[in-house]
């Protein structure tokens, strides 16, 4: 994955396109994410269940730490309740973080903003769980959300394959985006 990503950044510097540049480096970063995701999985070697707090956590650091710049600063923080998941959804949760975090980190703060936050929660009862993304951004209007994005529909596609179903709220206190798989309601708060 590390050559992939390598030769999509080289790309990138080569174009003349400035669109083409910034979908190249899109990709760059995604191959990238997968394989912090895998770097994560693989630390547990021959598990196959995740802790899913500790996962998310570190998940979630990895990718301020390489998205996040001087200019803004923005908490990723995680709430997560003790539990474990297979390995093989563990990888699906990872991606959608993924994706909804650096969605987030690259369009909720685009002008500077003192307390930015991106709340991460996993909640578990039984085999219904909740998995939510917000933020304190400057929220957008619902059909102003791109829903064409090579991002929204890897979200959609690992949502479908887990079963679950994705609602989007937002306004001006920001966007929160709840993946639930049956009915569950949820506990923990948001970023506002």
């Amino acid at each position: 994955m590390q050559i992939i990503a390598s030769i999509l950044l080289l790309k990138a510097r080569s174009v003349t396109s400035d669109e083409t540049r910034q979908h190249l480096k899109d990709a760059h970063q995604r191959v990238l994410s997968v394989a912090e995701v895998q770097r994560h999985l693989h630390a547990s070697t021959g598990a196959d269940e995740i802790e899913v707090g500790s996962y998310l956590s570190k998940l979630c650091s990895s990718l301020a730490a390489s998205m996040i710049g001087e200019a803004q600063a923005i908490a990723v923080n995680v709430m997560a309740e003790n539990g474990r998941i297979d390995s093989q959804k563990a990888v699906s949760l990872g991606l959608i973080v993924t994706e909804l975090v650096l969605n987030a980190i690259k369009y909720a703060f685009s002008t500077e903003k003192v307390d930015a936050l991106i709340l991460v929660t996993y909640e578990t009862d039984a085999e219904d769980w909740k998995l939510t993304v917000s933020d304190n951004g400057w929220g957008k209007p619902v059909r102003d959300i791109p829903g064409a994005g090579l991002g929204t529909a890897i979200v959609e596609a690992l949502v479908k394959q887990l079963e679950a179903r994705i609602d989007t709220v937002t306004g001006n206190t920001g966007t929160t985006i709840a993946i639930t798989r049956a009915t569950f309601t949820s506990r923990m708060p948001k970023a506002a």
